[in-house]
């Protein structure tokens, strides 16, 4: 295991080798870090958490009790995962027929959050600092600081990279722009794409 001398790994934990993590990441009870993964520094992965073979795993990404991160999922930096927030990696599993050829990649943008006890339907992107509500079931791909939530999923509202929702709203074509109102970051959108504005 190439680990940083400043990881944590509680005893009730394992951590297959070989795997790399960065120094200043918690790993707490009972979990297990399966073998080729690459976790940053920062992390903090709860209690009861599975990390399996070949995930990558992004700085100060903080990862819920009960959540398990299957082959082909992707977190980027600065990524939470609430409490039994669930991920997939087969379209169409069968216990009888093996898949492991036809594992999708899942990619969740940096800054994002997910809710507690959502489900993401593997092979789609969640885009950066988006915003998943509890419970939710995401089918298809979120976009850039979306707010989504239901079952499926749909986009609400957009929320700011501090996580405040955004007043950006109405259907007419055109631009439209607002300032967080809690830390001040502009932001434009235009039609189903919000960035951050620079002046």
């Amino acid at each position: 295991m190439t680990t940083n001398p400043e990881v944590f790994v509680h005893p009730s934990s394992y951590v297959d080798q070989p795997c790399e993590i960065g120094g200043g990441t918690r790993i707490w009870h009972f979990s297990h870090i399966m073998k080729d993964c690459v976790i940053g520094p920062d992390c903090n992965i709860g209690q009861n958490v599975v990390i399996s073979p070949g995930c990558r795993v992004g700085r100060n990404v903080k990862i819920q009790n009960n959540v398990s991160v299957y082959t082909g999922v992707e977190l980027e930096d600065d990524v939470f995962c609430g409490p039994s927030c669930v991920f997939t990696n087969v379209i169409n599993p069968r216990a009888h027929i093996p898949r492991k050829d036809e594992y999708r990649r899942t990619l969740v943008g940096r800054g994002a959050s997910i809710g507690a006890n959502a489900t993401i339907v593997c092979g789609i992107e969640l885009g950066r600092y988006c915003f998943v509500g509890a419970g939710s079931v995401v089918t298809r791909k979120v976009p850039d600081y979306a707010l989504v939530y239901g079952s499926p999923a749909r986009v609400r509202g957009w929320v700011c990279y501090c996580g405040t929702r955004l007043d950006l709203h109405g259907t007419a074509p055109g631009t439209e722009s607002c300032a967080c109102p809690a830390c001040g970051r502009k932001y434009m959108r235009d039609g189903s794409t919000v960035v951050e504005s620079t002046d």
